[in-house]
């Protein structure tokens, strides 16, 4: 008997150049925004949830934006977030954006007869899917992160002070917010097990064992799209690593450029490029510049995934930039993008700036 053969579409989607970006960063926001809003419905009391934008990844610099959501001894959720009088210059919030965290119902620095400097915004914890909306799109929206691979958080147990003669605070379970990273301690770095380890499971599960031992947390806190492929942020790239099951095959690949007009300059450069490259190759399909670097799932070997990663995230930071600057288009995640387009529409009159990134 003769296999039948794998319908078209099946083949389709197995195909990187088929995914929906766009769907790809707005699923992991839906995910994000979901497990913050169950992680603080659980905070227990005087516990606080920190979450950071990883500036660092973004521009170099150290981590600025920053909101955070603590569980008082009265039961509430007492958030804040920076305001401009803790934030350089260069990252103040405009008009526009002081008007959104207004309007998302944040109140503003000092406005509660108090001398912080943060917004603030106190709810009942039975509303903790309100809250887990507004941090997310404070995050979003307001303080630019692109994508949840790009926020850092962390959970204190110590932070509150309990009521007098109270018990201290038990330690919290530490929740998975979809693609945003725990900051890892000593403690928390997972080791990479044996290859004789890894050889008796499933493919899909040494892919997963491998990539939290290089991103330092564990396979189950690993960020997981509807199409099964993990997300790695570097830089102003996105990195998307899949495992193909027929035949065993993981392949791990990046949009690096987006929006671009395929001309022949484009194809030779990108010809040029790959012959040039020691593993992998660069295409351009529907409009976006794709880096691959495929890795043999039988007999799979750890170091070869993990070479395969770190070419990647190198590459894809590094050519964005590069092809962006020759053919136009528009790089996964930077801020200068959004900048050039901020620039053209305060030229016009259209806006007064934003300090967020762009996809």
């Amino acid at each position: 008997m003769t296999e039948e053969p794998k319908p078209a579409e099946a083949t389709l989607r197995d195909d990187p150049a088929t995914a929906d970006l766009a769907a790809k960063v707005t699923e992991a926001w839906s995910d994000f925004t979901a497990a913050l809003g169950k992680a603080l419905g659980e905070l227990p009391a005087g516990a606080r949830l920190d979450v950071t934008v990883d500036q660092a990844a973004l521009e170099g610099g150290a981590p600025i934006y920053e909101v955070s959501a603590a569980n008082s001894p009265a039961g509430q959720l007492v958030a804040h977030a920076v305001g401009n009088t803790m934030l350089p210059d260069a990252y103040r919030l405009p008009r526009k954006a002081i008007g959104e965290m207004v309007a998302l119902g944040w109140t503003p620095p000092g406005a509660a007869g108090d001398h912080d400097e943060r917004y603030s915004l106190t709810l009942s914890q039975d509303q903790a899917a309100r809250l887990g909306g507004v941090l997310t799109r404070t995050l979003r929206d307001v303080y630019g992160a692109p994508h949840p691979a790009f926020l850092l958080y962390t959970v204190d147990s110590e932070a509150v002070p309990t009521e007098p003669g109270a018990a201290p605070a038990t330690p919290p379970a530490v929740p998975s917010l979809g693609a945003a990273r725990l900051i890892a301690t000593e403690d928390d770095t997972a080791g990479l097990p044996s290859q004789a380890e890894l050889s008796v499971l499933p493919l899909p599960d040494q892919v997963a064992t491998v990539l939290a031992a290089l991103l330092k947390t564990t396979p189950e806190s690993l960020p997981v799209d509807n199409d099964g492929d993990f997300g790695i942020r570097s830089g102003s790239a996105m990195v998307f690593v899949r495992v193909r099951q027929d035949p065993p095959l993981v392949d791990v690949f990046s949009p690096v450029l987006t929006e671009v007009t395929p001309t022949q300059p484009l194809f030779a450069r990108l010809s040029e490029l790959t012959a040039r490259l020691p593993i992998g190759r660069l295409y351009c399909a529907n409009n976006t510049v794709w880096a691959s670097v495929p890795v043999i799932g039988r007999n799979f070997q750890a170091t070869h995934l993990m070479l395969a990663v770190q070419v990647m995230t190198g590459l894809a930071d590094e050519l964005d930039d590069r092809l962006h600057g020759e053919f136009g288009g528009k790089r996964f995640f930077v801020e200068a993008d959004r900048a050039a387009a901020d620039a053209t529409a305060d030229a016009e009159g259209e806006g007064d700036g934003h300090p967020g990134m762009y996809l």
